[in-house]
């Protein structure tokens, strides 16, 4: 076991810093094989804690567990499946506060807009306990008169893979289904961003039987000893294609389902008839400015018509100094934070300079902010590109930064061309006043979800997943839950 304490500092950030810096497995705490590493604040570029690094042995030894937290677990009756989820659920909304700091600290997202996530995860915890009772069979006529029936099962151990813009939410709101479908679950917290999987494993420490919840934090040999560990029945990733792609190619050695939500390259169109000002507001929001663009879901394509395409682009650039300024995550006032790290600023900078290179126009933004006060971090500004094209690459490659590019466009069947031109089909986003326009474009857009008149925003029960290679599954309703069980049919002769 390795318990750390940290000290009584006044700073909130350290007084909600995890006690034990340790992998959480079998209801306690141990020692990494794998050894430490340091994790970092990238808002100021230090160093925040040395955070345990699984290796295959540590993944072993949480898969082992989990198979005997799996055992007492799927035998726990369903309605005391849901009591638990919600007993977590609750504990989390006690605790946003300290979480979203500790997410802010770590990941670089403001602080006022991680306080959510622990109350949207806890939101996402009580509609699947309320769905416990769903997990049903069916009945089948049969000739003979015999009995035939079929019913739901479990899986076993499932590994679930999250990334790192949303570590707390991600974490605690994809254990969810997982749990109430009578499964154990391991959960690997994102190697860039771990300590508020570690908090979060303290502070709902035994309300389950052990083994059944396990947290490990780790790097790459982490997350593929988990895919090939051969108890691992099922693996579900939030995270990058390559990534997904190869978890695909180990899951096929297995025979193992997997769940894949992954990146996006997502479109938002502005018809000649949509609401200007609605439709500024929604690009902007769509963006995820907040989390400096790091977002799947980030509406990074803008395709307006040249009828508007001066307006918005005029209203996007004079909107976005107020709307959205980077600043220290930790302070209540940021409003937009920074990158995650110095490998993903460098790949942002990278497109910046190659967008500019290939033509588009920088019509705001493209560098680091002013403010000295973030000159250790990892900050980029918002950033605007107009008048990109298709042979651009960033109009096909997804950036996960702060950058926005603006497409005209004037015939539609040239536009839907063009916007499923890409390799992407998470989302899309529709403005018009015209509804059969609206169900017109919604139908031909290639996408797995799609907004009409808004943009971001997800909704409890409503299924969320990709076309193409963003992604395979579908998560947030009822089908995720059933994706975490297997079909059993069963015939009595009478």
């Amino acid at each position: 076991m390795n318990a750390i304490a940290t000290s009584t500092h006044p700073d909130p950030v350290t007084r909600a810093m995890p006690t034990h810096l340790a992998l959480y497995y079998g209801g306690a705490w141990h020692a990494p094989a794998g050894g430490f590493a340091a994790t970092f604040n990238p808002a100021t570029g230090q160093a925040l804690a040395q955070a345990p690094q699984a290796d295959a042995a540590d993944v072993d030894a949480a898969v082992r567990a989990a198979q005997q937290g799996f055992r007492t677990w799927s035998q726990v009756p369903a309605a005391r499946r849901g009591a638990l989820l919600r007993e977590i659920a609750n504990r989390l909304r006690t605790h946003a506060d300290e979480l979203a700091l500790l997410d802010s600290a770590n990941c670089g997202n403001p602080f006022k807009r991680m306080q959510p996530d622990a109350h949207n995860a806890a939101a996402q915890i009580d509609y699947y306990a309320g769905l416990v009772h769903e997990l049903k069979g069916e009945t089948i006529p049969t000739a003979d008169g015999g009995l035939n029936y079929s019913v739901r099962e479990p899986l076993g151990v499932v590994a679930r893979i999250v990334a790192y813009n949303h570590p707390l939410m991600f974490l605690a709101g994809k254990l969810a289904p997982v749990l109430a479908a009578g499964n154990s679950v391991i959960m690997k917290a994102p190697d860039q961003a771990p300590l508020s999987a570690l908090r979060f494993a303290e502070i709902v420490d035994g309300v389950l039987p052990p083994g059944v919840l396990n947290i490990v934090t780790g790097g790459r040999e982490c997350g593929e000893a988990l895919v090939r560990h051969p108890l691992v029945k099922k693996v579900a990733l939030i995270g990058s294609v390559p990534t997904g792609a190869a978890i695909l190619r180990a899951a096929a050695d297995k025979i193992m389902p997997v769940t894949l939500e992954l990146g996006g390259k997502n479109p938002l169109v502005v018809c000649p008839d949509a609401d200007p000002d609605g439709a500024v507001l929604g690009a902007i929001n769509g963006m995820n400015f907040t989390w400096a663009g790091q977002s799947c879901g980030s509406t990074s394509r803008l395709f307006v018509h040249e009828s508007l395409y001066d307006r918005i682009l005029d209203g996007i650039c004079s909107k976005l100094p107020d709307l959205h300024r980077c600043g220290l995550p930790t302070d209540p006032a940021t409003t937009m934070g920074c990158l995650i790290s110095q490998a993903q600023f460098d790949k942002v900078m990278g497109y910046i300079e190659l967008a500019r290179s290939e033509g588009a126009r920088l019509a705001y933004g493209g560098g680091r902010p002013a403010d000295p006060a973030l000159a250790a971090g990892w900050f980029i500004e918002p950033t605007v590109f107009a008048d990109v094209t298709p042979g651009m690459r960033i109009f096909r490659e997804e950036v996960f930064g702060p950058v926005l590019s603006v497409i005209k466009w004037h015939d539609e069947d040239r536009l839907v061309a063009d916007v499923n031109s890409v390799e992407y089909g998470l989302s899309a986003s529709i403005y018009t006043r015209d509804l059969a326009r609206a169900h017109r474009l919604a139908r031909r857009i290639e996408a797995g979800y799609v907004w009409i008149n808004t943009s971001s925003a997800h909704y409890t029960g409503a299924n969320f997943g990709g076309y193409k290679k963003s992604g395979l599954g579908r998560e947030e309703g009822l089908e995720e839950l059933l994706a975490y069980t297997q079909v059993k049919n069963v015939h009595v002769a009478l």
